[in-house]
Parts: C-alpha cells; structure tokens; sequence
C-alpha cells in the first residue's frame, strides 16, 4: 500500500492542498448527481449504467473526504488506499468492490449487470456516501495534521 501511495505521491497525483471547502462541497454535490442517476437508470432498467453511477457516487464523495483532509488524489484506486491510511477499512472495501463492478459491467460485454446487482450496489452506495458524509462532519484539524504527516512519512 504505502509504496504505491509513495509512487503516486513522488508523480504528484497525490498531493496536499489548501482552501478545499469549496471543492469539498462540489464534490458532494457531484456525489449526489451521480446517486439520483444510478437511482433514475436502475428504475429505467438500465443496469450497467447504473452501476457505473453507483460507483461514481461513491468515488465522488471519497472525493470530498480526501479534500476534506488536503488532500487531493487524482487516481482511483489511490483514492482507495488513502480511505485505509484514513482507517477507514470498510468503506475502502466497499469502494475497492464498487470500483471492480463498475469495471466489469462497463467494459465487458460478458459481464452484464442484473436488476439485484444494480439494486445491491444502489443501496450499497446510499450507505456508502451517508457514512461518507458523516465522517466529513467530524474530521477535527488534530486527524489532518496527523493524517499529512503520515503521508510526508510515506514519501520519504
């Protein structure tokens, strides 16, 4: 994990920024676009996209977290592993998974999305960018400055 992060870190596709509110807010906002898309597409039966949105739902209010905490991430699957820097364990999980759906049923034509996996991954992502939110809400200056540290220690 930590070598990768280092990659993406020396690449500077990860970096630390200042003044996010406003992209923090943004990011939400696009998060949940994405999740009353995933939810018009799933009732139209249009599966594979919506899954495609669930996902984007997911990944856009990962988006605002990682803002949240100055920091900006600019590949997906670093946005992952940063969520298991931030202990978030079980969102990145649930991110990492969302992430190999979408994948699956954007690219592949052998792999198309069923009403229960899009119903599954609509609710999933619900849950997902609530906890999501809510987190937002509490990080305190005291877990940032904890949390750029570890990452400066990562790029050593």
């Amino acid at each position: 994990m930590n070598s990768f992060i280092r990659t993406l870190l020396l690449e500077n596709k990860i970096k630390i920024v200042e003044n996010t509110e406003n992209l923090v807010e943004s990011y939400i906002e696009k998060s949940k676009d994405s999740l009353k898309s995933a939810e018009l597409l799933y009732n139209n039966n249009l599966f594979d996209n919506s899954v495609s949105m669930s996902y984007y739902a997911m990944y856009h209010v990962t988006v605002a977290l990682l803002y949240k905490y100055d920091i900006k991430c600019e590949n997906h699957t670093g946005s992952i592993l940063l969520l298991r820097l931030l202990g978030e364990d079980v969102l990145s999980k649930k991110l990492k998974s969302a992430k190999k759906e979408r994948i699956d049923k954007q690219y592949y034509a052998d792999f198309a999305a069923t009403k229960d996996d899009s119903e599954q991954l609509l609710k999933d992502a619900k849950e997902f960018v609530g906890k999501a939110k809510s987190k937002i809400m509490m990080v305190s200056n005291f877990e940032k400055e904890e949390i750029i540290e570890k990452l400066k220690k990562i790029a050593v």
